[in-house]
């Protein structure tokens, strides 16, 4: 268990939000709004008691999790079409895939973290917030994050906007998008555009496959961020190629 990743002022911060967004909601908001005590406080408070459960047990597994390690003993199949583009000759397929800086061989969708100083298996990006790179093996827990934190943040929301409506108050806001991308493929669609070619990512097999390898084939496991037992050693991935 990674717990010197807690030692860090951004998780302390999501802690403190956490805590706060919870009281607020709970003992302020749902108690002025209708009443803990009454039957639609109590079922409030439970349904965003639980999501905050969850909301805070995937943070705890996507800070404690190591997201991957490239196995010592990994050396890349040079004829494997899921290293190679139609952008790039397979000739280049070992140069490309060599990391300097580790001095060793990296699996495909694996990049180096300059935070983390090592190679991480099917690496997303390094988010501040879990003071950890989100890849392979806690990119579930990520997700699981975001989706119950996005749910949490609508629920309280709505408690709030029936709060301030029943004091007949005016409320108006927004809400902040943010979009999630791989940087890996950007390079290759950019010469596929310039090309003039269509570009598809060689490892997008279809929406639903794609959810499956992330959250597992099982649905009613989805929603656990500690069930990984679909993960198997982040090191090959299926591809267009191998479902065409």
């Amino acid at each position: 268990m990674k717990l010197k990743n807690f030692l860090s002022i951004p998780i302390f911060s999501v802690f403190l939000v956490m805590g706060f967004v919870y009281y607020i909601t709970v003992f302020i908001l749902i108690e002025d709004w209708v009443g803990l005590q009454t039957s639609a406080g109590s079922l409030n408070s439970m349904i965003f008691t639980t999501l905050a459960c969850l909301c805070v047990l995937s943070f705890l597994v996507g800070v404690l999790t190591d997201p991957g390690r490239v196995p010592s003993s990994y050396i890349p199949d040079v004829e494997d079409a899921s290293f190679a583009s139609d952008q790039e000759p397979k000739k280049n397929v070992l140069q490309s895939k060599y990391c300097d800086k580790c001095a060793a061989y990296k699996p495909p969708r694996t990049h180096h973290c300059r935070v983390c100083k090592r190679c991480i298996l099917r690496m997303d990006h390094h988010c501040l917030w879990i003071n950890n790179c989100v890849g392979y093996w806690n990119y579930k827990a990520f997700f699981n994050l975001i989706l119950y934190a996005t749910i949490g943040s609508i629920h309280s929301s709505v408690i709030v906007i029936s709060c301030f409506r029943q004091k007949d108050w005016n409320y108006s806001g927004t809400t902040p998008l943010k979009i999630f991308y791989y940087y890996e493929g950007i390079r290759a669609a950019w010469l596929a555009k310039k090309s003039g070619l269509s570009y598809r990512h060689p490892f997008d097999i279809s929406v639903y496959k794609n959810i499956t390898l992330v959250l597992g084939p099982n649905t009613l496991r989805w929603f656990c961020p500690t069930s990984t037992s679909h993960l198997k050693d982040g090191v090959n991935f299926p591809t267009l190629r191998d479902t065409s």
